[in-house]
């Protein structure tokens, strides 16, 4: 059989190109057609029968095909490496990657050199996916392809997740670079191959590192520290980053037997990518002329069969590094470790390694792995089918976002973060808002305090992986409760002690939003400003503790004016959005307790009213820089310092974008507080799913 492109499933050769080969987009790449839009229906996607398509995707797989032939007559390998290339582009930093959408299909990601010849992968599937429509989305069937793949060869798999909902272009992918929009928000700025956080990977247009070594460097030692750190932005252990290295390299080959290349990419070819500059005719670029990664061979002697002989292999050979075909250092078996005389060289094995494998004997803890992998097939059973599960859905949020029905959905796992079933009968909310609205009364810095806690609850949810939110209440517990911009938020929390002690039913989560829902709905009418359509809707739970949130902490930018428009767009805002809640109750305290001078306000009466006076002092006056006490950078108004702004504020007004916004609300009350209760009612459901698109509080709106 010919062999074909299946390669290392977690990086490929060299480094990205120099410059910025993506700053000018075609948009025939990074869009789809209009007639090719994919439509997702939660209901046709939740009726698929995947046992069906599971079945049409194992006889695919044996099934050779002229356009691109298979490696030992089986597509394993391919399917492997399309599955890991979608999906393993997520991050954590900001929630962005993954196969959610099927990105992969445009630009930035599909001209990747880690993507190569991937276009002829999803090709081959084409047939399939009209075969089922828009029950099967293009994100489902590339994670369903892959994680078949492996069952179709043997090895373990925990199950599936149903309903990635496909993108239409390729822009929510822009900030994973290489273009201008990823150096704004997350800039590589070094140039020894080791771009960090919150890049996810060490290298533009890789997944992960360089399989070569460090800069191209064949010296395993020196790629350890990029290997943990592109997987531990993923949220992956050492464990789980030796299983899925180890396992995914059970399967395909790599290939880089032609010594001129993969021809031109989709930025130079967008219609016939990849070509291939070996071999004539039919077999041009294909089989035997195949080049994707630049380095030839494969890791084991049973690629199509799960083994852990990949484990075995590495420790129980000697091995010394060499140029393959492709011109790439890659390494080969010299001796058999433990043999001697002509025992130790008698038929050595056709296989390789690459760089980035030799680094798992250069670390103790990879090593640990290593040796317990090649001893103990159950326990790489066990280790590798739940870190692919989570590879393949890290990036789909909680547990009810997916479709699917046990067997084949296992149940919740832990970075999933489940939460406890609300309770059959619920609090009495008008109740609860009354005593709500008590405290209120008590103290006019109260609104603002609640105001901000339930801001501060909500305001991480995520729209790229659907994490955060204040369903859960875990602003209530470390790490959350001890970041800086939470100063004070505990003391806030025992001013609600006693609603919460009245109502055994009610929930923390359900409390914060309504105390703030019912702070910013008298703070408006206390301003004159008439009622406001503030809608709540109960049902959160709330957390046992507040594991696995570390990566929701504010993220640093280059500046206040990346951060106000990244922030809105990973939590799904739009400008207008953004600019209504930047408008919402602050206080003088608040300010002062995170650091800065004041309050925009110029009176105490100012700072417990919900209107559009904020909007009139930040565009109404000159803001210059000016340092707090505590060395935060603020802005004073020219001629009166008693008026400050935050960073994130005078972004606002040097925005276009975002000031056209602000000025419309400086002018109309009445538009600003319909924009703000429709923003705020949205930030505080976002986290209420019902399947991959559904919100259970719509259904009750």
């Amino acid at each position: 059989m010919h062999a074909a492109v299946a390669k290392c499933p977690y990086a490929t050769a060299g480094a990205a190109s120099p410059g910025n080969p993506h700053r000018h987009l075609s948009r025939s790449l990074l869009q789809v057609s209009a007639a090719s839009l994919a439509k997702f229906d939660q209901s046709k996607v939740a009726s698929l029968d995947v046992n069906a398509v599971k079945a049409d995707l194992k006889k695919f797989m044996v099934t050779e095909q002229a356009s691109w032939p298979a490696d030992l007559g089986h597509y394993g390998g391919l399917m492997i490496r399309l599955a890991w290339h979608c999906a393993g582009s997520y991050r954590s930093w900001d929630g962005r990657g993954g196969c959610d959408g099927a990105r992969q299909r445009f630009l930035p990601e599909m001209a990747w050199d880690d993507n190569t010849n991937l276009d002829k992968a999803r090709k081959l599937l084409v047939p399939i996916k009209e075969k089922y429509g828009d029950a099967l989305t293009w994100g489902d069937l590339i994670v369903l392809a892959g994680t078949t793949a492996i069952e179709s060869m043997g090895a373990p798999v925990l199950g599936f997740c149903a309903g990635r909902i496909d993108d239409v272009d390729g822009t929510a992918s822009l900030e994973l670079g290489p273009t201008p929009e990823q150096q704004a928000v997350a800039p590589c700025t070094r140039g020894d191959g080791m771009c960090e956080q919150p890049l996810g990977q060490t290298t533009m247009g890789l997944i992960y590192v360089n399989p070569e070594g460090l800069m191209g460097n064949p010296v395993p030692k020196n790629s350890v520290a990029g290997i943990r750190s592109s997987f531990g932005r993923m949220g992956m252990n050492d464990s789980e980053t030796v299983a899925l290295i180890g396992g995914g390299h059970a399967f395909g080959k790599t290939h880089g037997a032609c010594p001129t290349g993969a021809g031109p990419g989709p930025l130079k070819s967008p219609s016939n990518p990849w070509p291939g500059t070996c071999g004539s005719g039919p077999m041009k670029g294909r089989g035997p002329n195949t080049f994707t990664s630049g380095f030839e061979g494969s890791w084991t002697t049973r690629p199509t069969e799960w083994t852990n002989q990949y484990f075995r292999n590495l420790l129980g050979f000697e091995w010394v590094k060499h140029k393959g075909p492709g011109g790439h250092w890659q390494w080969k078996p010299t001796s058999r470790k433990g043999a001697s005389g002509a025992a130790a060289t008698a038929d050595l094995p056709n296989i390789m390694m690459l760089t980035a494998d030799m680094a798992l004997l250069e670390d103790p803890e990879y090593l640990k792995y290593t040796k317990i992998f090649s001893q103990d097939l159950e326990a790489l059973n066990t280790a590798f089918s739940h870190a692919w599960y989570k590879l393949m859905t890290r990036d789909m949020g909680p547990y009810s976002r997916c479709l699917g029905k046990a067997p084949m959905l296992p149940p919740p796992q832990p970075f999933q973060l489940q939460l406890p079933a609300p309770p059959a009968k619920l609090a009495d909310f008008n109740a609860v808002k009354a005593d709500v609205a008590g405290l209120l009364k008590t103290d006019t810095e109260n609104a603002a305090k609640f105001t901000r806690l339930a801001w501060q609850c909500a305001n991480t949810f995520r729209a790229t992986d659907y994490a955060g939110g204040c369903n859960g209440a875990r602003i209530r517990f470390s790490p959350q409760k001890d970041w800086p911009s939470n100063k004070g938020l505990d003391q806030v929390l025992k001013l609600l002690e006693p609603v919460k002690k009245k109502y055994p039913s009610l929930s923390w989560a359900d409390l914060i939003v309504l105390a703030g829902t019912t702070a910013l709905q008298q703070a408006a009418a206390d301003a004159g400003s008439g009622s406001v359509d503030l809608k709540f809707c109960g049902g959160r739970t709330d957390a046992a503790d507040g594991k696995g949130t570390d990566v929701l902490e504010p993220r640093s930018y280059v500046n206040a004016s990346v951060a106000l428009a990244d922030n809105a767009k990973v939590m799904g805002l739009t400008p207008r959005e953004a600019v209504a809640l930047a408008g919402m109750l602050r206080s003088t305290a608040q300010q002062q307790s995170l650091g800065y001078s004041g309050s925009w306000a110029s009176s105490a009466a100012g700072q417990s009213r919900q209107d559009n006076s904020y909007f009139k002092v930040l565009l109404n006056n000159i803001w210059e820089p000016s340092k707090s006490a505590s060395g935060k950078d603020e802005f004073k108004a020219k001629g009166n310092a008693k008026l400050f702004m935050m960073p994130s504020d005078v972004a606002i007004k040097r925005s276009p974008a975002f000031a056209a916004h602000a000025g419309e609300y400086a002018k109309d009350n009445a538009k600003f507080l319909q924009a703000l209760a429709g923003a705020w009612t949205k930030v505080m459901n976002a986290d209420r799913f019902d399947g991959p698109a559904g919100n259970v509080c719509a259904k009750k709106a």
